[in-house]
């Protein structure tokens, strides 16, 4: 635990988080806390009054595209205030109630504001201790993406899946929507007798007959990690704790593709303690989920994406395992803490992967993410984003999706790795393992964990202090230049067959034989700018890149093939970005096309097609690269 003043301001992290919105600028006359910060992103006065538990009972219906149910809270009205305040964005409330007698009380809607919706303000008293929020979400709320059967990979029943983070859970609950307030909750949901219906909770390994299933989520969480998944999956599991669901058809592929899951979850345990949500299961979506995974505790989102058929991307299960600590376990307080979560997650994830795989493997994920953190640098420099580029974000009047950049998981892992480098790796790895067990189940902003920082590492040497230069790191756009900077042999020989092969060796006889996904991607990212479709074409017929099953490798060629104009590439774009939700392939291959008037016209041709199959979270992102206007095709 925290000592002396670091306890006093981590065991008041949770309930001091405010709202940045007028009504929460004025002085309350119930609300005597004073509020050491706020969170920007909700309209929750959590000092106030704030939920502790939610019982969730809703029905699917895939017909209207709607949830409808009643959301009961129970709250600590730490003020004795009058009111408490929730989150809504495109909800229909029908009625509110209080108390276990259902004692029907006064409710109104603020006003809209963009990103963030609507705040809902309930009568309550000061003893209430139970509201109860009767409500249906709209066919578009942003959070949940309803799919046909063409839309998944058995083509035969409907699907659904949401995707709350960073601030859309509010999209399908009415709840306090900040990563800076933990409840814990159960559930009751009854969907369709044909599927199975999941939830960051507890979950059932097979369907039954009622199509009504429930679900406990014992351990406190924020409501980023409320999920819901439902469909005609199937479950196999790993080991005792580990399993996988996915659709029948690809559940062997899935199944194969993560069978060192155990061995993750163990490397992870031995490195930073015990895992503390009972089971780490994985649910393979259909390709239109938006982002590579998404750590929901007991239920990781992953994209079918990463099944590659040789267990070169499992990193990214490494990643959302390691999630299981930084970011579920102690998480971000506000979004403009980001990189508490996925700098953590980051560095976590690669010293699961060198525990299982090796050093050497390591080392090139290292790399790799160097490149990306180097091409957000000036991709953000270049865009007038430059401030983007610390740690710390200012996020206000911004939607925090603006700050889910490299630089927080790139940047942010890079400086762990520095004080690692610093410290000594047996020190740092202690350091870790501390943090996690004190502040567990916790929120943790960037000035507390500093201040952990410096009553448990630094410890009043103003030496280390300095080489450390955490403000620098934090607060300071770009890279300190004594950041690390991670080399491997395997990349330099990589680099030798560029060489060769510029220098006339044919494509053909490059040694690529014992080469790995990464390997390939350094091949593809240190080609030449002056490339001319001739060489693009024998690179092509060597290597059969734009038939390559490996979405992470085909991300990379089309990126070449927009660039240097090779049109044998584009059919297999299309369907690339026509099946292909996820955003990190997404974005580029747009911002690409979208460069010269002949691939913006290609781009937006395309997007007509693959604008209804991508989640909200996808679309939003593409309609501003393309200027798209929802009337110019078919909306999602």
């Amino acid at each position: 635990m925290f000592k002396n003043s670091v306890l006093c301001f981590a065991t008041f992290i949770l309930v001091l988080v405010s709202c940045n919105t007028s009504e929460n600028k004025q002085p309350q006359k119930n609300s005597p806390m004073k509020n050491l910060f706020h969170d920007p992103h909700s309209f929750a006065i959590p000092s106030e009054a704030v939920i502790t538990h939610l019982s969730w009972d809703a029905v699917v219906d895939f017909e209207n595209k709607s949830i409808e149910g009643v959301a009961r809270y129970t709250i600590d009205n730490k003020s004795g205030t009058d009111r408490i305040l929730f989150d809504t964005r495109d909800l229909i409330i029908h009625k509110v109630t209080r108390g276990k007698e259902e004692k029907e009380t006064s409710f109104e809607l603020g006003e809209e504001k963009e990103f963030l919706g609507q705040a809902l303000r309930v009568s309550i008293t000061p003893e209430t201790q139970y509201v109860n929020i009767y409500y249906k979400s709209k066919p578009e709320a942003a959070a949940v993406q309803w799919l046909t059967p063409q839309q998944t990979a058995d083509k035969k029943h409907p699907y659904l899946f949401t995707q709350s983070q960073a601030i859309l859970a509010r999209t399908w609950i009415p709840i306090q929507d900040s990563p800076g307030i933990r409840f814990t909750y159960d559930a009751h949901v009854k969907v369709p007798s044909e599927m199975l219906s999941l939830m960051s909770a507890s979950n059932p390994q097979e369907k039954n007959e009622s199509g009504e299933y429930d679900y406990e989520m014992n351990q406190p969480i924020p409501a980023y990690l409320m999920a819901l998944v439902i469909g005609d999956v199937v479950f196999r599991p790993i080991d005792e704790r580990t399993g996988v669901y996915a659709e029948k058809s690809i559940i062997d592929a899935a199944h194969w593709e993560f069978e060192d899951m155990d061995e993750m979850l163990h490397a992870a345990e031995e490195l930073y303690g015990p895992y503390r949500w009972d089971r780490y299961d994985v649910i393979v979506l259909p390709p239109s989920f938006p982002f590579g995974g998404m750590e929901n505790p007991r239920l990781t989102f992953a994209t079918p994406t990463i099944l590659a058929g040789d267990r070169s991307l499992t990193s990214l299960i490494a990643h959302e395992m390691a999630h299981s600590w930084s970011g579920n376990l102690v998480t971000n307080a506000t979004w403009n803490d980001f990189w508490l979560n996925e700098g953590f997650t980051t560095y976590f994830e690669k010293r699961i992967m060198e525990k299982v795989y090796g050093a050497d493997y390591a080392k090139m994920l290292w790399a790799l993410s160097y490149q990306d953190l180097q091409t957000d640098l000036k991709d953000l420099k270049e865009e007038g984003l430059w401030n983007d580029t610390k740690l710390k974000l200012d996020l206000e009047g911004r939607n925090p999706d603006d700050g889910m950049t490299n630089i927080a998981y790139d940047k942010g892992s890079l400086f762990l790795l520095h004080i690692e480098r610093i410290t000594g790796r047996e020190t740092f790895d202690n350091f870790l393992k501390n943090y996690f067990s004190d502040n567990a189940f916790k929120s943790m902003t960037t000035e507390a964990f500093l201040e952990y920082l410096n009553e448990h590492l630094i410890k009043g040497d103003s030496m280390l202090a300095r080489r450390i230069n955490a403000d620098a790191w934090i607060y300071q756009p770009g890279l300190p230049e004594d950041h690390p900077v991670v080399k491997t042999d395997r990349f330099e020989k990589v680099e030798e067959s560029i060489k060769a092969w510029l220098g006339g060796t044919p494509a053909q006889d490059l040694p690529t034989d014992k080469w790995t996904t990464h390997e390939w991607l350094h091949f593809l990212r240190k080609m030449p700018e002056d490339l001319s479709k001739t060489q693009m074409s024998e690179l092509d017929e060597a290597f059969h890149f734009t038939d390559s099953g490996n979405s992470e490798i085909l991300a990379e060629w089309f990126q070449l093939a927009i660039e240097h104009q090779y049109e044998a590439a584009y059919p297999r774009l299309k369907a690339f970005l026509i099946q292909v939700g996820r955003r990190k392939f997404l974005k580029p291959l747009y911002e690409e096309l979208a460069k010269t008037p002949e691939g913006l016209k290609m781009a937006r041709e395309i997007y007509k097609d693959a604008r209804p199959n991508y989640h909200s979270v996808s679309y939003e992102t593409i309609d501003e690269i393309l200027d798209w206007k929802p009337s110019e095709g078919q909306n999602n």
